[in-house]
């Protein structure tokens, strides 16, 4: 076995016992489950297009396929989405913290979207699922002017070494949140500080309260059934 063999399967361990201590103390540390026959990582309209407004950021580009592969090995762990923030764990040579902060849409410019989308939403399970219009969905997902965030409106911190804008680790992180917009696509309305009913036509607001009950997760559906597409390779 050569040294540089050994230095990795010495590094593999000490980051499994990391896990086990910090497990241990009580988190989770689960890791994000990606597609591995799949070309694409993320299967719905709202993930695609996050993963897709992540490859117009042409400065990065160098950086965003070992984020890629980071992500399909299982080394992004409790990765969390709330107003403004991502976090998550990520394992590399060590366990490294990485929290991603994204400016809120300004309100102006979420009254834009809304304006546009009127009469467009005809349910919240339409809205989730990217059942919309040609028009609103060209809306919804501008580069400049949609929902997705641009890097100006990013920070990165990442607790490894690499003093680059956007590291390996970070860059995984970004790529998880489109696989976890698949079956949580209202955490990007979540994230973006911006509540996603606004979108909908006064006739259907009404009927979003059941779903806003539950705080609209898809993760117990079928989503095949759901989307009307199959998921399978």
């Amino acid at each position: 076995m050569s040294w540089d063999q050994e230095e990795v399967n010495e590094s593999r361990e000490r980051v499994q016992r990391e896990i086990a201590k910090r497990r241990a103390r009580g988190e989770p540390l689960l890791a994000l489950e990606a597609p591995q026959k799949s070309r694409k990582l993320s299967q719905t309209f709202w993930g695609q297009a996050w993963c897709q407004n992540l490859e117009t950021w042409s400065h990065y580009e160098a950086r965003l396929p070992r984020g890629r592969s980071y992500l399909r090995q299982g080394q992004v762990l409790d990765l969390t989405l709330e107003p403004g923030t991502v976090s998550a764990v990520v394992s590399g040579g060590e366990l490294y913290d990485t929290l991603i902060h994204i400016r809120p849409l300004e309100p102006a410019h979420w009254q834009d979207i809304v304006q546009a989308s009127q009469g467009q939403v005809n349910s919240l399970l339409d809205l989730l699922t990217g059942k919309l219009g040609d028009g609103l969905l060209q809306i919804v997902s501008d580069p400049e002017t949609g929902l997705f965030p641009r890097p100006a409106e990013i920070r990165f911190d990442c607790s490894c070494p690499d003093h680059a804008d956007l590291c390996k680790h970070a860059s995984a992180v970004l790529y998880g949140v489109g696989v976890l917009l698949d079956t949580r696509p209202e955490l990007l309305f979540t994230l973006r500080g911006v509540d996603q009913t606004d979108l909908l036509s006064s006739a259907s607001a009404s009927s979003a309260a059941s779903l806003n009950q539950n705080n609209g997760e898809l993760k117990d559906t079928d989503l095949s059934a759901l989307f009307g597409i199959d998921l399978a390779e």
